[in-house]
């Protein structure tokens, strides 16, 4: 139905080209406000990069796209932000329809105790696939999707600690990929990591680019660079600027974009 309220020359709300939409969110730890008034949109298939300095509010951001702020006491949003056009605070019940949709990789890796096949099984058992089958042709998907199963196809039974830093990191999201979400949120994924396997996990980003919407937070700029198509910088809790990968870097409109681009602070 038209909403005759709004004028016929109005754009639609959202854009079919859109996945995520964050509209003026303000975020508080306490007191401390960590987040004021940020409206981003993040593109279907695409990677959008938050960069900024340490305690600008990005990682903070990050996890307001899939209410993972709510596990810490004291906090609270205001402002919206929607999934497809759905609003991700109010229009999900159950938390965890929402996070299978947008799954998560943290800064340091975390498998679980469990053996390998386990870590990428487990979502999938806990959203009630029992078909052994069907499991093991997932396991072994998002393994080839991670660019893990060659190194690990005979050892599957092994505990995931047995892995390297890098390898768990790849397992981790792997263990995300297996339940298909439509988004991947990634903190930091290479910070911990040697650059063989940080160059390993962008090349993993960009083979999923397209298939899946990816946000990812880096400190750094060359990765931001490499792996993204839109770039947003942050700064004292605030998004200064946001737009094309190229145009942030080469072109930056906002003085403060420009200084931290170039080095001369953060």
């Amino acid at each position: 139905m038209t909403d005759m309220t709004t004028p016929p020359s109005a754009p639609p709300r959202t854009s079919t080209h859109i996945k995520i939409t964050a509209e003026t969110v303000d975020f508080w730890y306490g007191d401390n406000h960590a987040l004021r008034d940020v409206t981003l949109s993040m593109g279907k298939g695409k990677v959008t990069a938050l960069i900024g300095p340490s305690g600008c509010g990005k990682s903070t951001f990050l996890r307001c796209l899939n209410r993972m702020n709510e596990t810490i006491p004291g906090t609270r949003m205001t402002g919206t932000v929607r999934l497809d056009d759905r609003d991700i605070y109010n229009g999900f019940g159950d938390v965890s329809q929402l996070r299978t949709r947008v799954g998560m990789v943290f800064q340091k890796s975390n498998p679980f105790p469990k053996s390998i096949f386990d870590n990428v099984a487990y979502g999938l058992r806990v959203n009630g696939i029992k078909d052994r089958q069907i499991i093991t042709h997932a396991v072994e998907d998002t393994l080839k999707k991670a660019f893990l199963w060659d190194e690990v196809k005979d050892k599957l039974s092994h505990s995931a600690y047995m892995l390297s830093g890098g390898q768990q990191q790849r397992l981790c999201i792997a263990r995300a990929l297996a339940v298909r979400p439509e988004v991947l949120l990634m903190d930091e994924p290479a910070s911990a990591l040697d650059p063989i396997s940080t160059t390993k996990i962008e090349d993993l980003i960009a083979e999923l680019k397209g298939s899946y919407t990816i946000i990812i937070v880096t400190h750094n700029m060359q990765q931001a660079g490499r792996v993204s198509d839109k770039t947003a910088f942050f700064y004292e809790g605030k998004m200064v600027e946001a737009g094309e990968t190229t145009q942030i870097f080469t072109n930056p409109q906002e003085k403060r974009t420009e200084d931290y681009i170039t080095g001369r602070f953060g």
